[in-house]
């Protein structure tokens, strides 16, 4: 328990930089570039490129590498595990290199026999651009499993946070240097994309050197590990990165409809994402490698263990955090993004889907640890299958709700599918593992949930009270709005869930007072 909370915490602590630095993006984005169709351009042209870096990075080549990394390491040493990686790295070279000629190829040509014209022709331009990001941050994904395998999570999760530096810079001192208005000038932020791929990868390699990797070509087609991952990783591309792949497809449609939609939920997404990566992604990072080594080992007591403390963890910080995102969206929203071309009218626009996609933060964060866990187990086809059923299902909630409701539909959708996902993974990992008993979750979980309750009430009564008594024009005040009814509320949260029998609520509590007492 105290190992998974202790990794999960420096995990997230390079988490929070990086999601600190992300805020701070979207707010130089939003002054610079509102929420009009050319943020939506980019936006869509920057989904492309990082859905394959979902889809062959993070996703399902890392889950299906890292756990044969783990159990080449432990059946044949360190040598046999190097010679791997350098076959799964070289093997994915030649892939890379193909699907971005392949692609850009395509794109171009497209260009130049249809000629769209407007938004549409902004977009693949900038798609143009920003493609070859894919190669570089899918290696830069391989990396970071790598060390992740071999303990190493604050260190490679620090690199992200690269991204948003150079995104940032490419804002505040190339973009504005151009002529030609915001569809010259968005440009600038295209080619820091690029640039913050090729840093991304290159920073993680002094570590890695330092745990003994030195590449080498090795034949990809001759090593039979390669084999294997191709085999677990196909039908799995949708299984890790089905939420990415939803929002691909819905995007596209919200698009052709109206690119405003794209900016203003995008926006939203983005807020969204700093509970999800503190808390969500930094424990399923952890979850990963601790899961396939006691599969390996096969401690599946300890697997069912492990599994279930995770889940309750998210469930517990991810409950007030949601409560806290749907009640405070407006303040929110108005504190982070609403200056410059970011006007009140788009603050009205991207809090209503920042709302909506609060009820779906436990689900967007389950799916990716119970995903996890069936690769753990070396079983992809079940998370496959229910994912492309999940993805249909998504499809078809956009379609009837984003004409009537824009991107609060858009955001709807995306909610309804996650919570069906999950739903659905919990009940095939039920029957996939004999004995994994969830009942006491369960009832944690409906503790839970009426205690973030309870505190959204007293959240939306503080917000009611200081709005009276404030003006929202200043800085102070609206910094009040969000963090005067948040501290109230997390105050009634935390001491309702340590009334309450709840296992997380004692785990927390015993790191913190160990920690305490160490400083002491």
């Amino acid at each position: 328990m105290s190992q998974m909370l202790k990794s999960s915490a420096a995990m997230a602590a390079a988490t929070i930089a990086s999601r600190v630095l992300g805020l701070l993006r979207e707010m130089v984005y939003a002054h610079f570039l509102g929420a009009g169709p050319v943020k939506g351009a980019f936006d869509l042209a920057f989904m492309i490129p990082n859905l394959f870096r979902r889809l062959l990075g993070e996703g399902a080549l890392t889950a299906a590498f890292l756990p044969l990394l783990k159990d080449k390491e432990v059946a044949e040493g360190e040598a046999a595990m190097w010679q791997m990686a350098n076959a799964v790295i070289s093997g994915f070279l030649v892939t890379a290199l193909v699907v971005i000629a392949g692609v850009l190829f395509g794109v171009s040509g497209y260009l130049a026999w249809a000629n769209p014209q407007g938004d549409v022709r902004l977009m693949l331009q900038l798609l143009v651009v920003m493609f070859p990001y894919m190669g570089w941050v899918c290696l830069a994904a391989i990396f970071m499993g790598m060390l992740n395998a071999r303990g190493f999570f604050f260190i490679p999760a620090l690199g992200a946070a690269l991204l948003n530096v150079v995104m940032i810079t490419a804002v505040l001192v190339f973009a504005r240097r151009m002529t030609g208005g915001l569809e010259r000038q968005i440009f600038a932020l295209a080619y820091g994309v690029l640039v913050a791929g090729v840093a991304q990868a290159a920073y993680q390699l002094p570590t890695l050197y330092r745990t003994g990797f030195r590449y080498r070509w090795v034949t990809p087609w001759r090593h039979p590990s390669v084999w294997v991952i191709a085999r677990i990783m196909i039908p799995g591309t949708v299984g890790v990165a089905a939420f990415q792949l939803n929002m691909l497809v819905t995007q596209g449609v919200a698009f052709l409809i109206n690119p405003e939609i794209i900016a203003s939920f995008n926006y939203a997404v983005r807020l969204m994402e700093f509970p999800q990566g503190v808390v969500g992604v930094s424990l399923f990072t952890f979850l990963l490698p601790t899961l396939s080594g006691l599969a390996a080992e096969q401690r599946f007591d300890d697997f069912k263990a492990t599994l279930t403390q995770g889940l309750g963890y998210l469930v517990y910080i991810n409950a007030f955090a949601a409560a806290m995102a749907f009640v405070l969206a407006v303040p929110i929203v108005r504190l982070i993004l609403e200056r410059g071309a970011f006007d009140p009218l788009a603050t009205q626009r991207t809090a209503l889907p920042l709302a909506c996609l609060a009820l779906g933060l436990i689900a967007f964060s389950c799916v990716g640890s119970l995903t996890r866990a069936f690769y753990a187990l070396g079983e992809v086809r079940v998370p496959v299958r229910l994912s492309i059923l999940c993805l249909g299902l998504n499809l078809v909630f956009a379609l009837i709700l984003i004409v009537p409701f824009e991107q609060a539909g858009l955001a709807t959708a995306n909610t309804l599918s996650a919570v069906c996902q999950v739903a659905l993974l919990v009940r095939a990992l039920r029957r996939h593992m004999n004995g994994l008993d969830l009942r006491r979750l369960q009832r944690e979980c409906g503790w839970i949930a009426l205690a973030a309750i309870i505190s959204g009430a007293v959240a939306w009564g503080v917000l009611a009270w200081w709005e009276l008594r404030f003006d929202a024009g200043s800085v102070g005040v609206r910094l009040g709005a969000v963090f005067v009814p948040m501290l109230a509320a997390g105050l009634v949260y935390g001491g309702v869930t340590w009334w309450m029998p709840l296992a997380p609520v004692r785990d927390i509590a015993g790191i913190l007072r160990e920690r305490f007492v160490r400083r002491q």
